[in-house]
């Protein structure tokens, strides 16, 4: 595909660099000439340098060619106005990064007024994937498939998992809860297990299960489920806003620390239902006399990648079995990070990256009719998670899963039909309409039938 991505920010050269690596040809337009250049002599892109929400530039780019516009500058009305322009000019199709709360409610209207495929939102995607996290508090991450029914969660295998130390065939067979281990993490190395594989302390382990059957599995494999009562929230920009609406759903007690005067005032009359601290979270007293010792939970969600890690250790520090979770923008610090006692890392733009991926690889898939229907990254980003419909013309409908061949480190994980979430065995069969989820090391997996040798 001919891709422009308009704005070379953080979110912006992921975008750019993940889509350059799955071989679209991308062009990238920014006012920052440096930005621009440094983007060209990392990735394979051609750069642009200019205002992508004037047509000038964008034909300069070949906007009239290209298959699909993605602006993610940092001014929402830029990137709507871009997304505009580009349609006029000939577009296939545009995606607009809209990131301000106000805009929230509107965000159905501007997409359908102005021809959007999709309008994503960074900062709401992050904080739906913090809620998700707190709901499962064992869990380092968790993703949804299979429109909801499908819960695909990872977990850090400790001394307290019986999981360790087994074939996972034999572990399993004494778990009632139906789950299915689909990729494990061991230092370096990535693995799509069988079942003679044997998990260690200290693995991170991914599991796929049926919605609301979680606890009862970490239960059952020897983890403490517990109810999240006490939340503390450092910073109060976007994230934490979109977070803080939400939180009232889970009957918690929560509590932002701000630093900005100004924003603090703003929040408390946005978030009646939330304790706002005017101060600095930097400051270890004022934490401890907020309540850090009792919380249940710590969110670290200011600007500040730095700031962020060495909170959350602080916080690891005072209260040991607080649920940590830290946002985090630059990825050079993924590989130190993992050895650290954070328990969950959120990444927002890969998450916004996986969006933008899933639809890059529904349109690309065979007949241009894609049946990608949700697409993440898990396992520090070197694992995909693919959710597939299975249509009808597929070379695997009605085949036993046991008679297919399927290219190495692939597992097809769950099969969704209906209401009912299928763990597969090698007699079950896919039938046309199901929801399939793929998990895969190294594929990049556009179609179903892709994942057969």
């Amino acid at each position: 595909m001919n891709i422009i991505v308009v704005g070379i920010g953080k979110v912006g050269y992921t975008v750019a660099e993940q889509l350059s690596q799955e071989m679209h040809d991308v062009t990238v337009i920014d006012t920052d000439e440096d930005a621009v250049n440094d983007t060209l002599q990392d990735i394979d892109v051609i750069g642009v340098i200019g205002n992508g929400a004037v047509s000038k530039t964008l034909l300069d780019a070949g906007v009239d060619e290209c298959d699909l516009l993605i602006a993610l500058t940092n001014s929402d009305e830029l990137n709507i106005l871009s997304c505009l322009l580009a349609k006029q000019l000939g577009a296939g199709s545009t995606i607009a990064r809209v990131r301000n709360p106000e805009y929230s409610n509107d965000l159905r209207l501007i997409k359908d007024s102005l021809g959007l495929t999709i309008a994503v939102n960074p900062e709401k995607e992050a904080a739906d994937e913090i809620l998700r996290i707190l709901k499962f508090p064992t869990a380092r991450n968790v993703n949804i498939f299979g429109h909801g029914k499908v819960d695909l969660l990872s977990f850090s295998a400790n001394k307290r998992c019986n999981l360790c130390n087994k074939a996972i065939k034999d572990s399993f067979s004494k778990i009632k809860t139906k789950a299915l281990v689909c990729a494990i993490e061991r230092g370096d190395e990535i693995f799509i297990p069988s079942g003679d594989f044997v998990i260690q302390e200290n693995d991170t382990v991914a599991v796929l299960t049926p919605e609301k059957t979680a606890p009862e599995f970490f239960s059952q494999i020897g983890f403490r489920t517990t109810h999240m009562k006490d939340i503390m929230i450092i910073g109060g920009g976007k994230i934490a806003v979109y977070l803080a609406k939400n939180l009232n759903h889970l009957n918690v007690n929560a509590t932002i620390v701000e630093k900005d005067l100004d924003t603090a005032l703003k929040l408390s009359y946005e978030l009646p239902h939330i304790n706002v601290i005017h101060g600095d979270g930097t400051n270890h007293s004022l934490l401890l006399e907020e309540g850090l010792k009792k919380s249940d939970a710590f969110c670290c969600l200011t600007g500040i990648d730095e700031e962020n890690i060495v909170l959350s250790l602080f916080a690891k520090s005072v209260n040991p079995a607080v649920k940590t979770i830290t946002k985090v923008n630059h990825t050079l610090f993924r590989e130190v990070i993992k050895t650290l006692d954070i328990d969950s890392v959120v990444y927002p733009k890969f998450t916004t990256a996986s969006i933008i991926l899933k639809h890059v690889r529904s349109k690309t898939a065979r007949d241009g009719e894609g049946d990608v229907e949700n697409l993440t990254r898990i396992i520090n980003n070197k694992v995909e998670a693919i959710e597939f419909q299975v249509s009808p013309d597929s070379a695997l409908v009605n085949c036993a899963i046991q008679n297919l061949t399927l290219k190495p480190n692939i597992l097809l994980g769950t099969i969704t039909r209906g209401d009912t979430v299928i763990i597969p065995s090698g007699a079950d069969v896919l039938m046309p309409g199901d929801s399939v989820v793929v998990v895969t090391s190294t594929e990049r997996l556009s179609s179903l039938d892709d994942i057969l040798e």
